[in-house]
């Protein structure tokens, strides 16, 4: 029987602590968003000075990350290169700053993360990838 990884909470509890001191370091109001690999939330962290709007940008990224089953920044570039059918895409958060998270080889969850320019979100992103990957 085919077995599956997923991401427990002790892990997204790292992974948002990795991706906040990140942003902290960095003077980043940011928010972090956690999800399965459905794209369901499992966390989010909106640090202070966040914009509430970045806390449905960041879980739209980490939910396209999560079933998209790649970078964000790949879907973004797609549709900036003239892709524009991918506009009408049934999914939202086709923008740089969501990552996949894989282990051993398979998605088990994302990171988005929305707040700041688009290569400060994926550096945010990248530092709560690494708490667990």
């Amino acid at each position: 029987m085919p077995t599956k990884s997923y991401l427990d909470q002790q892990q997204v509890s790292a992974i948002l602590d990795a991706a906040e001191r990140e942003a902290q370091g960095n003077n980043f109001a940011v928010t972090i968003a956690v999800a399965d690999d459905g794209g369901y939330l499992l966390g989010l962290r909106r640090l202070d000075g966040a914009a509430p709007f970045s806390a449905e940008v960041a879980a739209a990224k980490a939910r396209a990350a999560a079933i998209g089953r790649k970078e964000t920044q790949i879907f973004e570039d797609m549709i900036n290169n003239g892709r524009n059918a991918f506009l009408s895409a049934p999914m939202q958060g086709l923008m740089s700053g969501g990552l996949p998270i894989r282990i051993d080889g398979q998605v088990a969850g994302s990171v988005g993360v929305s707040g700041v320019k688009p290569e400060q979100d994926i550096q945010v992103a990248r530092a709560g990838v690494t708490a667990v990957a």
